[in-house]
């Protein structure tokens, strides 16, 4: 009974890993060959020899930087069960020296791989929605004027859709994606019936005689290459979603063979009819079924970017809870699903980026040169976070895991260095995107520091500050105080301010703090420390995973059972807004002070990020001068 009932949760995972993981990946046929062959930059000209060899770098890519380094080696790192770089970030981090200069390394390699993410996340919108409406211009020319009105309100109505959530269309992306990969691998097929000898590119001496007789040129297709590899990051990014099996399963059982049947089909096109280089993934369809592929084929990207977009969610919402970004607005989409949120700013950020980006660059051919950099920088990035992870969590030497890696960084390395020629042609907009979001995420962590320095020079003690209290005659009113504070071993300034102000304290004072761990989730049993002090004071430290959704109220539930009682309705929260004052002459570069005391204006309020209802919130403030 239980195994049956495994094999259908398992198909079922399958199923929703298709419609979820494998939307970028899979859409890339729709652009790859024809930037390979008809791309505006160093098109390879379509010849047997060129179509094989092209065919072989597409086929051993799949094979050896998806399956094998993807598939079967980078999702063996997963911090309990979640994946992506900023959870490969934090295991690579485990076992070593806090403050070291390989710790920092670690750190800097884990945020700019984040924030190239960024980078690839708006594109893929861009690229994939806008390649799927061209094909509006096979059918007839006369559709050209409309081919990027149509691809704008595509994209601003799927952007407006955010708020409502993936929940109520998601049940429909499995479907919707079992079906465009059926099509796909179908249409493929035919073609390679009608010229079965591309099935020679299976041979990896098709891509070395490529390489080698085409040095220059063949250098150059490799920036087009990889394009059949982008969405390769997703299947480590949403394991914690579906789990490896599942999508293990996907790839191997339905993707690969679909994507493959497609590729190897529109290389036989091309070998029977060169002209069709003008677009042969529709071209590929007869003509009948062009219509239908077009909308098939728009429904496909747009699951493609939802993806991509709830993965920017997921990524800034792991960033806020380690610390490398202000608090941002939350919503939670699903009563079910945890990690079905909406972040507003992250949302309408991507949106204006990404239509300036289709206006800015206007087809798909365009878009493709600014493509693939992004992707290649992060994967690289991968492979040396994966080394750490290799020697310190699995005991590997040091040069049994370079040893390892080393194909991989091999062939990520010629990936981006032949994207990095595009840097003038476009590449340069993921990588100044990429380092923007690097600034911020770097600066806030910096700032937070620093402010936490300037809080913590002339604070005191709280053991002692308790002691002081017992026999200085102040007052004590009814009900329960709780100051929010970074370090509950310190008395929280709300609190000295609070005294100042008021000349008494509560009757039962409560300093709390929260924390946050390099775990996704943290359970219950341990989401509350609390250590009772004299004088009726207690300190609560409140725990939580970098994908928790923080609550403080609900935690406060769980204090009872430690023994600490309190009521909600005779409870004041009290809270320090610090104003922030830039310096010459600071730790920080002064024009980052100015930055990081922007974002901290205008970072969410810590009362809605952490639910704490606002009628019973006390705000007390200070001047910081950083």
């Amino acid at each position: 009974m239980h195994k049956e009932q495994d094999k259908k949760r398992l198909a079922t995972l399958t199923l929703a890993a298709l419609g979820v993981v494998y939307g970028d990946i899979g859409t890339s046929p729709l652009y790859s060959i024809k930037e390979v062959f008809g791309g505006a930059h160093h098109p390879v000209p379509i010849t047997p020899d060129n179509v094989l060899g092209i065919l072989s770098l597409f086929f051993w890519s799949l094979i050896i930087v998806v399956t094998l380094k993807y598939v079967s080696f980078i999702m063996r790192a997963n911090n309990r069960g979640e994946g992506g770089i900023i959870a490969l970030m934090t295991l690579a981090m485990h076992k070593g020296v806090a403050g070291s200069w390989q710790q920092k390394m670690l750190v800097l390699l884990g945020l700019f791989g984040a924030a190239l993410f960024y980078g690839d996340g708006i594109i893929t919108p861009a690229i994939s929605v806008l390649s799927a409406v061209e094909g509006l211009e096979i059918l007839t020319p006369a559709f050209k004027p409309y081919i990027l009105p149509i691809t704008l309100i595509t994209l601003v109505g799927l952007f407006i859709f955010q708020r409502r959530g993936t929940a109520s269309v998601g049940a429909l992306f499995g479907p919707v994606m079992v079906i465009w990969f059926a099509v796909i691998a179908a249409l493929g097929a035919a073609a390679i019936f009608e010229n079965p000898a591309v099935l020679a590119a299976v041979n990896p001496v098709h891509a070395f005689h490529f390489l080698t007789g085409n040095s220059l040129l063949g250098f150059f297709a490799l920036g087009a290459v990889v394009l059949c590899i982008t969405g390769g990051e997703a299947l480590y990014a949403d394991m914690g979603h579906f789990g490896a099996k599942p999508i293990q399963y996907a790839w191997l059982g339905y993707v690969l063979p679909a994507l493959l049947l497609n590729y190897f089909g529109q290389g036989a096109l091309l070998l029977a009819d060169p002209s069709s280089v003008e677009n042969p993934f529709y071209l590929l369809a007869p003509e009948w079924g062009r219509y239908p592929l077009v909308a098939l084929a728009t429904v496909a990207t747009v699951i493609a970017s939802q993806a991509v977009i709830s993965g920017a969610f997921s990524i800034t919402q792991q960033a806020i809870q380690l610390g490398y970004t202000p608090r941002l607005e939350i919503q939670h989409t699903s009563d079910e699903e945890i990690g079905q949120i909406y972040l507003p700013a992250i949302n309408w950020m991507m949106l204006i980026a990404i239509i300036a980006l289709v206006i800015e660059f206007g087809s798909s051919s365009n878009l493709a040169a600014a493509y693939g950099i992004a992707v290649t920088g992060t994967m690289l990035i991968t492979n040396i976070l994966a080394i750490a992870v290799a020697v310190r969590l699995w005991n590997w030497s040091p040069a049994r895991a370079m040893l390892g890696a080393l194909p991989f960084i091999c062939i990520d390395l010629g990936f981006f260095l032949a994207n990095s020629v595009k840097i003038a042609d476009g590449g340069w907009f993921p990588l100044a995107f990429g380092l923007a979001v690097f600034i911020l995420l770097t600066t806030w962590k910096r700032g937070r520091e620093l402010l936490g320095l300037r809080l913590s020079a002339d604070a005191m003690q709280l053991k002692a500050f308790v002691v002081d209290i017992a026999g200085s005659g102040i007052g004590r009113v009814p009900g329960t105080a709780i100051f929010m504070t970074p370090d509950p071993e310190l008395v929280p300034h709300a609190m000295l301010h609070s005294l100042k102000h008021y000349k008494a304290l509560h009757e039962q004072v409560v300093v709390m703090s929260v924390k946050v761990f390099d775990v996704p989730y943290v359970p219950d049993v341990d989401r509350v420390e609390v250590h009772r002090l004299s004088n009726n004071f207690s300190q609560v430290v409140v725990q939580y995973g970098f994908k928790d959704d923080p609550d403080i109220p609900a935690a406060l539930a769980l204090c009872g059972e430690a023994g600490l009682a309190i009521e909600p309705m005779d409870t004041s929260f009290f809270l320090g807004r610090e104003t922030l004052i830039p310096k010459l002459g600071s730790e920080m570069a002064y024009w980052r002070e100015l930055l990081f005391v922007a974002m901290f204006r205008n970072a969410g309020s810590a009362t809605a990020f952490f639910k704490i209802p606002s009628n019973r919130v006390v705000e007390l403030g200070s001047q910081v001068v950083l």
